[in-house]
């Protein structure tokens, strides 16, 4: 065995994405592990380098801040603001999570 992560449309998983993923799931705060996790989980394969970029540079945020923005109970500033982002807000205002104010 390689040691190399296998994506459900059987490619192989770049050492970029995969570090991605891993940040995405240990945020320190639970809610944006769910919320990053879960997007990353089943987008990560499809996400073209700038989106990987934009993720990349969202991880930077610090959580209570992330949270606040995607759950809405504060603004988002400009600076933050990008398709994938929006994306990733679509993502979960379709699954219907908790938190979200519309």
């Amino acid at each position: 065995m390689s040691g190399t992560q296998v994506d459900p449309n059987g490619g192989e998983r770049d050492s970029r994405r995969k570090k991605i993923l891993f940040r995405c799931w240990h945020r320190g705060m639970k809610e944006m592990d769910l919320l990053l996790g879960g997007f990353a989980d089943a987008e990560i394969d499809n996400l073209s380098d700038e989106e990987l970029r934009e993720l990349e540079h969202l991880l930077t945020a610090y959580d209570q801040d992330l949270y606040a923005w995607m759950t809405g109970r504060t603004p988002l500033p400009p600076e933050w603001d990008g398709p994938l982002y929006r994306r990733i807000i679509v993502y979960h205002e379709a699954a219907g999570p908790a938190g979200f104010v519309k």
